[in-house]
């Protein structure tokens, strides 16, 4: 049985304006991960990603780098509570 996992994620750097958020969104459901992302006010961009713990894993690296416009200076992880309420991954505005 795969064990399963959920991050709570802000990731710093020039993450707006550059299809962070899209790119995370394609990158989620290709790797089979569940949760949502969102702009925040203060420039940063917001995630919580659930599934199993590898693929979690998987997205939480590629968010290391993000897409090409990117330039990410860090990320803040916190591994949260596994709630298995999240369908799909979805933008939020």
């Amino acid at each position: 049985m795969n064990e399963k996992k959920a991050v709570h994620a802000i990731i710093n750097g020039r993450v707006q304006g550059v299809f962070f958020r899209m790119e995370t969104r394609r990158a989620a459901e290709r790797f089979g991960v569940n949760g949502w992302v969102r702009n925040r006010p203060d420039g940063t961009v917001e995630a919580v990603f659930e599934g199993e713990s590898e693929k979690v894993d998987q997205i939480v690296d590629w968010c290391k780098k993000g897409p090409s416009a990117a330039s990410v200076s860090g990320m803040e992880i916190l591994e949260i509570a596994f709630t298995g309420k999240f369908e799909d991954f979805s933008i939020r505005y």
